[in-house]
């Protein structure tokens, strides 16, 4: 069981502070890989909570495998977001304010491949990412365009 549903069994609902990873995975035509998030159905990218003792570029690469089936190679820092905007409510009333590393690589390998958490993909300009962003991403993409 991961750490934060550990958390969760003695907490609740309330508000928790998340430490998570996310890789902007760039193609060589320079569009970012964004995925639909099947909990809200909004546009995301792939990351997630950081796991006791792990390292954070290990959780970036293996948040970004777990989601989309890519093998990141090298990345680079991109940038930490943190503040009153990166907080959410998940539907099912779980509250967090994220701390977000960020990373940008565009050395991976594979073919895009989907978890349960996501129900579409697609590759996107800059100039066509949608607005239907998920809440908590929203500063790492407009710092992104």
């Amino acid at each position: 069981m991961d750490y934060i549903l550990q958390l969760r069994q003695y907490i609740g609902h309330r508000p928790i502070l998340t430490v998570g990873a996310v890789v902007l995975v760039v193609d060589k035509q320079d569009r970012l890989l964004m995925m639909r998030r099947s909990d809200i159905g909004s546009w995301g990218v792939p990351g997630g909570a950081i796991e006791p003792s792990e390292r954070v570029e290990d959780a970036a690469k293996r948040e970004t495998f777990e989601e989309s089936n890519l093998e990141i190679g090298e990345m680079s820092l991109f940038g930490v977001f943190s503040g009153p905007e990166l907080y959410f409510k998940y539907p099912n009333g779980d509250e967090v304010y994220n701390v977000t590393i960020v990373y940008l690589s565009r050395d991976w390998h594979g073919e895009v491949q989907l978890n349960d958490e996501h129900t579409a993909w697609r590759w996107f300009p800059a100039h066509e990412i949608p607005e239907d962003l998920s809440p908590p991403i929203k500063p790492v993409i407009e710092n992104f365009k």
